[in-house]
């Protein structure tokens, strides 16, 4: 089985780490890392560990897109990117006496031939793969509708789409005629999301069962170290994970996304699905590298997640 992740707007992850940050001054840096980032390249690498098929998509360009190329290769991805005239872009963290500060790239804007190059070859690549997810934002130059576009030509392949992003976009894609097959909205994203607080369970039970959310099959609520409340049809689930030392929690929704997907693919169903997609986000969260896990801990971690169905009413 080959699973296809989308990344419209892929960047290069810079990691500056230094003791102390000073403003308006030389700081110099000697502990650096550079990888290929992006939410659903995030989603990549965990399916790779896992050891599951996978192709990458979405746009690249500049030196940065070939940078990007060149790790796909290196992790043995398949690249079905589509190349732009802009740049792709940079985003940078600097880590500093236990703070993160965060400079990001806009990145490029997509021209309109562009994107009917990619949606012409995003259709040529739903027929070479069994399920797909998409995740983050859209780079400049896209339209709202372009992941209700995308949702659509996967549909008409009968291939399922797991979606992962927020606010307007996602608002925009549910009101579509084609719907994901599982979305992932934290607490934060589905109270935005339906314009209400969301103050303890209850309140996010309630939500769940928005119209908003009709023919979507899987509704996952991430709760962080909390867990998650999973939405399977009409049938609602609490998920508990195992309490764990956070190292680097970055990541973890992506690792949850990589986690659905591996195991749709492996023919898991009800609390063994979820058990396997919640694993990974705790399993991304004890690592320092984002968008990683360890294999050997899976079966330890699924084993020590509790998932009961509870009464949802009417």
């Amino acid at each position: 089985m080959v699973i296809l992740t989308v990344t419209l707007n892929p960047a290069v992850d810079v990691s500056y780490k230094l003791d102390q940050f000073a403003l308006d001054s030389v700081n110099r840096i000697r502990d650096v890392s550079k990888t290929a980032g992006g939410k659903g390249l995030n989603v990549s690498r965990v399916l790779k560990l896992l050891g599951e098929d996978i192709a990458a998509t979405g746009f690249l360009g500049g030196s940065l897109g070939n940078f990007i190329q060149s790790q796909l290769v290196h992790l043995g991805i398949h690249d079905f990117f589509v190349p732009i005239q802009g740049e792709s872009r940079n985003c940078i963290a600097v880590i500093h006496e236990g703070r993160q500060t965060e400079i990001l790239e806009s990145g490029p804007v997509i021209k309109a031939s562009e994107t009917n190059d990619f949606l012409g070859k995003f259709t040529e690549y739903v027929r070479k793969v069994d399920l797909v997810t998409i995740s983050g934002s859209l780079p400049k130059g896209l339209t709202n509708d372009f992941y209700e576009k995308l949702i659509d030509t996967a549909g008409n392949n009968d291939t399922s789409v797991l979606l992962d992003t927020k606010g307007e976009l996602l608002e925009h894609t549910l009101k579509g005629i084609s719907k994901p097959y599982l979305i992932k909205p934290n607490q934060e994203e589905l109270a935005d999301l339906l314009k209400r607080k969301l103050t303890n369970e209850a309140d996010i039970i309630d939500a769940m069962k928005s119209a908003m959310f009709a023919d979507v099959e899987w509704v996952v609520v991430t709760l962080g170290s909390e867990g998650a409340l999973v939405k399977h049809n009409e049938v609602m689930y609490r998920a508990k994970p195992p309490k764990v030392e956070a190292v680097n929690p970055v990541g973890s929704g992506d690792s949850v996304i990589a986690g659905f997907a591996a195991g749709l693919s492996r023919g898991f169903i009800n609390e063994e699905l979820i058990k396997f997609g919640l694993a990974m986000g705790v399993l991304n969260a004890m690592e320092e590298k984002t968008g990683h896990i360890n294999p050997e801990k899976i079966d330890w971690c699924m084993e020590n997640i509790q998932v009961e169905e509870i009464a949802i009413g009417g």
